[in-house]
């Protein structure tokens, strides 16, 4: 019986992965001028890029150069130009076929400020995230998806506000209204390219604790954090760098960022362009300096309450890492509770799991906030 169950879902989840035809294979680029912006390792001059075996060794230097120093790497300055407009609600679909979903004319209110993290594209310097304010002290940043459009997990936002908890919806670097002008999707968060991917993750990680910043000033001082797949990654390092972030959320976990983009079904069209060039283990080092792993002993230096949920049939993020993260969370002895749920990653938001992840996680959230 479970064997007819695994295969239906295995079916179901990679029908749910290939149905989008607009991914596009770009090719390996080192990225090696963001380096230059990154205080903890502006001094490392890159070696030719002809020379791939050179290459490899200095972005692992350079990984680990931030990994030995990730409290600056990922320190920020706190943005002085917050404030809050109120605008049509638009779906930014990122998908390869027409939308089904069609939205009424309504208008949200949306956080904007100048990103702490710069790069050269102006749309995504622009921090943006959708208010669902609520009375009270407490308050969530939620981080949705990679290639979430720019209406999903709304819902879940009104969720957490008839519990008495306000939520930042945030877009993720390169996401809907920050997307740069002539893409469709979110390519540049993740990409082939080693530095751009990295410097995303540093930006995302600045955005979120800006995020706080202003929630602080608007009188919140129970904070936790909601993330889901890579906003679950962009969560943990979050959490591991700020301690102002007492409950968490880890909606889809794994163990390192190149595990995932290796053997996963939504990044196929990354590992071919990796093909030949890197192998697995390889592509593991280059960017072992946003992979959570790395951080769970800086994460439990202040007290946390964590939820981590996973798929027991996941494609994208494989059980096989989901379940050594959360090992590493017992193992750590970290306040945390583990659910897996009977889906993979893309059927998680779909009936009726969605209303499982839904249910575990407000039901969580509302024992976490209340001690």
């Amino acid at each position: 019986m479970r064997s007819k169950y695994q295969r239906w879902i295995y079916n179901w989840e990679s029908r749910l992965t290939s149905r989008d035809t607009n991914r596009i294979v770009r090719p390996l680029e080192w990225g090696t001028e963001w380096v230059e912006q990154w205080p903890v390792a502006s001094d490392m001059r890159p070696p030719r890029e002809s020379d791939p075996a050179a290459m490899i060794a200095y972005w692992s230097a350079v990984n680990q150069r931030i990994i030995d120093n990730s409290d600056e790497f990922y320190a920020y300055k706190t943005p002085t130009d917050f404030h809050l407009e109120a605008r049509k609600v638009e779906l930014f679909h990122t998908g390869s076929e027409p939308p089904k979903q069609k939205l009424k004319d309504q208008v949200g209110h949306f956080l904007r400020f100048t990103s702490a993290v710069d790069t050269p594209y102006a749309e995504n310097n622009l921090m943006n995230a959708r208010w669902f304010p609520a009375k009270g002290q407490r308050a969530v940043v939620l981080m949705p998806q990679w290639n979430a459009d720019g209406v999903s997990q709304n819902a879940l936002c009104r969720v957490f506000n008839r519990l008495g908890i306000a939520a930042l919806r945030m877009s993720m670097p390169y996401h809907d209204i920050r997307r740069p002008e002539g893409f469709k999707r979110a390519d540049y968060a993740v990409s082939a390219n080693i530095g751009r991917t990295i410097h995303a993750v540093k930006q995302g990680i600045a955005d979120i604790r800006s995020c706080f910043d202003w929630l602080e000033q608007q009188g919140y001082s129970k904070l936790g954090l909601v993330g889901t797949s890579l906003g679950s990654c962009y969560a943990f390092i979050a959490a591991a760098h700020d301690e102002r972030i007492k409950v968490n959320v880890f909606n889809h976990a794994s163990t390192t960022f190149g595990d995932v983009v290796w053997t996963g079904q939504s990044t196929r069209h990354i590992r071919k362009a990796f093909e030949g060039v890197l192998n697995h283990d390889q592509v593991r080092e280059m960017w072992m300096c946003i992979s959570p792993m790395v951080y769970f002993q800086k994460f439990h230096r202040w007290p946390k309450k964590s939820l981590m949920i996973y798929g027991r049939y996941d494609l994208t993020f494989l059980p096989e890492f989901s379940m050594q993260a959360a090992a590493e969370f017992l193992k750590s002895g970290l306040d945390t509770t583990i659910k897996a749920l009977p889906c993979g990653h893309y059927t998680l938001g779909e009936t009726p799991y969605k209303y499982m992840d839904a249910w575990h996680i407000s039901r969580f959230l509302a024992k976490a906030f209340a001690g």
